[in-house]
């Protein structure tokens, strides 16, 4: 009985050793098929070809990039360089599937297919590419620029084809679809280059009118940041419950909006404290009956 076991395990290891012995030799004559000088110089070639793209890919890249700010903006530029290099990669993937033998008309008829499958599954995804398409084209709003969408406010930091980034004024990162700025109304502060700024003040009715025109008049000039053109207006507007309600207008650069505020604020109190003008408020009065 022994010497059965011991012919067995003979047995299945030459069988083991002829399959490793055939598997070994069968690895061999593929390799030594594979390694031929027309192999070898297909390769070569191919590496030549590729590294020529590359070549080409990284002269145009640096090309687009140096192109004048007047001729092409920032925006438009990142763009141009996206494009470039998605057709770059989809260049070299063609290129290197042709060496393998695959058609490519056979690779177009599995995108289409696939181009549907995905569409169908992810229609919120193709909605958003395709509306930031026209948000890149459009020219609405460029890295940089303060905007307000569905009530966040932010500093755009990148714009993409599925979203655009934005961070807040406390340094918060907020994504923001493509698809959501398309459909939602877009307030874009930065867009010119100057804007106007209007605070609302009042006087007690004690006041002169006239007066209080003159005296808030002179506020603007006190502001470094106000422009001369167009220039600052002053209007009433109404009578308040507690007083007189006046505007002041003033224009300023985009880029100078908390500096104006501020000061314009600071402004309007000092020529009222100077002219003796006193800016109502409520007030409440208590008083105690003794009996």
């Amino acid at each position: 009985m022994c010497e059965d076991v011991d012919n067995g395990v003979v047995s299945a290891v030459e069988s083991v050793g002829n399959s490793f012995v055939e598997h070994a030799h069968s690895f061999l004559m593929v390799l030594k098929n594979f390694l031929t000088w027309k192999h070898l110089f297909q390769f070569i070639g191919a590496l030549v070809v590729i590294t020529l793209l590359w070549v080409i890919y990284r002269l145009v890249l640096k090309g687009i990039k140096k192109l004048p700010e007047k001729k092409v903006n920032s925006q438009y530029s990142l763009i141009i360089q996206r494009a470039w290099r998605y057709i770059f990669y989809i260049a070299v993937v063609f290129y290197i599937l042709s060496l393998f033998g695959v058609k490519l008309s056979a690779i177009w008829g599995a995108a289409g297919i696939a181009g549907v499958a995905i569409g169908f599954a992810s229609q919120t995804s193709v909605s958003n590419i395709i509306s930031g398409l026209f948000v890149l084209t459009e020219g609405s709003m460029k890295i940089g620029d303060t905007i307000i969408v569905g009530g966040i406010t932010g500093i755009v930091d990148s714009i993409n084809l599925i979203s655009i980034r934005v961070h807040t004024y406390d340094n918060e990162m907020v994504r923001i679809p493509n698809s959501t700025i398309i459909s939602t109304n877009l307030m874009n502060k930065s867009y010119h280059q100057t804007r106007r700024l209007t605070l609302g003040v009042s006087v007690s009715y004690d006041t002169d009118m006239r007066t209080a025109l003159e005296v808030l008049s002179k506020a603007p000039s006190l502001c470094p940041t106000v422009i001369s053109e167009p220039a600052p207006a002053v209007w009433f507007d109404g009578f308040g419950e507690s007083g007189i309600n006046m505007t002041v207008a003033v224009w300023f650069e985009s880029k100078n909006f908390i500096q104006t505020k501020n000061d314009l604020y600071i402004a309007i109190k000092t020529v009222f404290d100077e002219a003796g003008i006193s800016i109502p408020f409520n007030q409440l009065d208590v008083k105690i009956k003794n009996e």
